[in-house]
């Protein structure tokens, strides 16, 4: 009787979600590390050689998709700022007191704040975390999905060659009484004749 071989049962595959999730984490944290190191450098210049200038308020954010602007005058010419976290009584056509560098008309913030637009410096404060920590999850995930799919195919190969030598053993012992039998046969037989003759 042959015996019979238990392969390992088989390892599920593992949904694209897994990498999808790893991709767009990936990208979230680069882009909200991008956004803060984009604030930090505005903050640092405008910081190193601030010039005032007052700016008009010619539109208001009404929700999400619009952002607040405001215009200024910096060496000669008319800048626009927007997304600037202006107060909550501000009303179009208010002034405002604005930084710029005095390099770089366009990084500009409102007086007495750190960065342009602060918001974006939490958001990606809060954000970059949680992206990496979920990049990480992603990736372990996958890794050992991977290492556990290289051992059962090891096992299964492992499996195959055990079986392929029971076969072959079990053949060899089914065919030998069969080769001795014959040669018993024909010894048998020559006896036989040479004590007739």
């Amino acid at each position: 009787m042959r015996p019979a071989t238990v392969l390992p049962p088989r390892t599920p595959r593992l949904g694209r979600g897994w990498y999808l999730a790893a991709v767009l984490s990936a990208v979230l944290a680069v882009g909200m590390c991008l956004l803060g190191w984009r604030q930090a450098e505005q903050a640092d210049r405008i910081g190193a050689n601030p010039v005032q200038v007052q700016g008009t308020v010619t539109q208001l954010s009404t929700g999400s998709g619009s952002y607040s602007s405001v215009t200024y005058r910096a060496g000669g010419q008319q800048h626009t700022a927007a997304a600037l976290p202006l107060q909550d009584s501000a009303a179009v056509g208010d002034s405002v007191c604005l930084e710029h560098a005095a390099d770089d008309a366009g990084a500009v913030r409102l007086c007495g704040d750190t960065y342009p637009q602060p918001a974006g410096v939490g958001l990606a404060r809060a954000s970059v975390p949680v992206a990496v920590v979920l990049f990480l999850l992603c990736v372990l995930r996958i890794v050992r999905h991977r290492r556990a799919r290289a051992a059962q195919a090891a096992r299964s190969g492992g499996g195959r060659v055990r079986t392929t030598v029971a076969f072959a053993t079990e053949a060899l012992a089914d065919g030998m009484p069969a080769i001795t039998h014959g040669k018993r046969s024909r010894r048998r037989r020559k006896g036989g004749r040479r004590a007739l003759h």
